[in-house]
């Protein structure tokens, strides 16, 4: 279905008020809600938290833009609120990680499906199975820690099974930037994917700084020290794709604009109608500023903002299970590397790299140390052992 992104005005910036007791609604049910509930929970939070976080560093640098920041990140600030306060305290950490990474393969798939800059996709399915990595080496630390099944979370929609080895990829700096799209030729949909993982992105890596040294267990503090710096790597390799001759306020638009758009891919497939709600009310919040950063990119900058988006947005995010094109993806490109900005076959690897990688696992990597001889069985591993002891 398609939406007017310049005709649909939503609720003005001076009508988006809270209250303490509304910002934090009741939880979704960890089991008895759809997986992609939490997806979108998740998601969400991400693109909240990366509009607050370009809010402050655009303010930093522009005086004249300093007040309606302040205000639109006020606003923002309680819409992160009441997404991630959705999230009940059933779920462990290690699950909420399992659910994060979920997020990061399936959103991942869906964008790099749709993606229209062929380069983009390709940057897109590498970063996916590094993420599918990830999955299964937590996935390993869950059964083994605190014994139980990741799946619990997944609903059968995310597969569990290593990718492209989380030992290998690690990579020096020079390897992790790649070429930003042209901001005059790119499609609108590149820019928009390319936001939503930087925003997804960045929500991991913080998130993955905050609970690991929560941790007791040795070999968990170190898996995510080590997967919290490829979260970096991947923020790098996303926000390197971003044009950086686009002025602040063309950058501020483009946030704007998706999360209008990541608001009504939410808005179109939820079926929690608690959730749902949440998202109408956000999709108007949400257009509410887009109009006020319109208004100020036209009376500031003087250029007409359909320069820079159409009138329509795209097709929606598609929230199911990727299976067959992530199993498709880990068939044919789970050996590649990238060498400079681009992806190249495994006898192209960087030496630089090489070099990096070697020191880091010097004294082993966590990731491999976690998942030695795992192999995902339902009900987790214990259900093997009485096969053993026969």
């Amino acid at each position: 279905m398609a939406f007017s992104l310049y005709d649909s005005h939503g609720v003005p910036l001076e009508r988006q008020r809270f209250t303490w007791r509304e910002l934090v609604q009741p939880t979704i049910s960890k089991l008895d809600d759809d997986a992609f509930t939490r997806v979108r929970i998740i998601l969400m939070n991400g693109i909240e938290t990366e509009a607050l976080r370009f809010g402050h560093a655009a303010a930093r640098m522009n005086a004249a833009l300093r007040l309606p920041l302040a205000q639109v990140r006020r606003c923002e600030q309680h819409q992160a609120t009441m997404v991630n306060w959705l999230l009940g305290a059933d779920h462990s950490p290690l699950e909420t990680t399992i659910a994060y990474e979920q997020v990061a393969i399936e959103v991942t798939a869906a964008l790099a499906q749709n993606e229209p800059d062929p380069y983009l996709a390709q940057v897109y399915r590498f970063g996916l199975l590094e993420d599918f990595d990830h999955l299964y080496r937590y996935a390993a630390l869950l059964d083994r820690l605190e014994g139980k099944d990741a799946n619990n979370i997944l609903q059968c929609y995310t597969d569990i099974l290593p990718g492209r080895p989380t030992a290998v990829e690690h990579r020096a700096p020079d390897d992790d930037l790649r070429l930003p799209y042209a901001r005059q030729q790119a499609h609108p949909l590149s820019k928009l994917h390319v936001l939503t993982l930087v925003g997804s992105e960045f929500q991991t890596h913080d998130y993955y700084m905050t609970i690991g040294p929560l941790f007791a267990d040795p070999v968990a503090r170190q898996l995510y020290a080590e997967i919290a710096s490829i979260e970096e790597q991947h923020v790098t390799q996303y926000s390197s794709l971003i044009d950086p001759t686009e002025s602040w306020l063309e950058q501020w638009l483009l946030h704007e604009a998706n999360e209008v758009y990541n608001y009504y891919s939410c808005l179109q497939q939820e079926t929690n109608e608690q959730v749902r709600a949440i998202w109408a009310r956000f999709l108007d919040y949400e257009l509410g500023h887009f109009h006020l950063v319109e208004t100020l990119f036209k009376d500031i900058e003087r250029r007409d903002p359909a320069e820079v988006l159409p009138a329509t947005l795209p097709e929606p995010i598609a929230f199911k299970s990727h299976r067959d094109f992530v199993r498709s993806t880990l068939q044919q490109e789970v050996g590649l590397r990238a060498n400079g900005t681009q992806i190249v076959p495994p006898e192209q690897d960087s030496a630089l790299s090489q070099a990096y990688r070697d020191y880091m696992n010097g004294e082993g990597s966590p990731t491999s140390i976690v998942a030695e001889g795992y192999v995902w069985v339902p009900g987790t591993e214990l259900n093997r052992m009485p096969a053993r002891l026969h």
